[in-house]
């Protein structure tokens, strides 16, 4: 009888992945306020949601911001890393484009917040997703000139 083992060097999935956009737009980062569940409300963090089955991140991630902010968007890139957030739990993010709807605090949140890169420590971040606001913030956009169009 052939014993199996597991590498310890072998990574393995996670039980639930959530997925964050680094909503941009007009070179501005959007962060959002949660409001539930009461150990996270009144923090800030990057908007998303758990991956379901049968979903791609990026699949995962439009559906979520569709439903939270009322928002159609374009995932980019992932972001370098990934975050635990509570046993079991990992956070991946994606940098994304807004392509119709302005944010509205829809699910989960009280209130949204288009930061620019001077303006990202001016909320109170939620710990889990610091790193990735820095990874965020230096693939944020130059803001344009008063008075251009997108």
């Amino acid at each position: 009888m052939t014993e199996r083992t597991t590498d310890p060097a072998t990574p393995r999935e996670p039980d639930v992945v959530v997925v964050a956009g680094a909503l941009y737009h007009r070179g501005r980062l959007l962060a959002a306020r949660r409001s539930a569940p009461v150990e996270l409300a009144g923090r800030w963090e990057l908007p998303g949601g758990k991956l379901e089955p049968g979903e791609s991140h990026e699949q995962a991630l439009v559906r979520e911001l569709r439903e939270e902010l009322g928002v159609e968007i374009e995932p980019g890139e992932r972001l370098p890393g990934e975050w635990p957030l509570k046993p079991g739990y990992v956070l991946r993010v994606w940098t994304a484009r807004l392509l119709a709807g302005e944010p509205r605090p829809l699910e989960d949140h009280d209130a949204l917040r288009w930061l620019t890169r001077d303006e990202l420590d001016s909320v109170d971040w939620l710990d889990q997703d610091r790193p990735a606001v820095a990874e965020a913030a230096r693939r944020l956009p130059a803001a344009p000139a008063p008075g251009a169009r997108d």
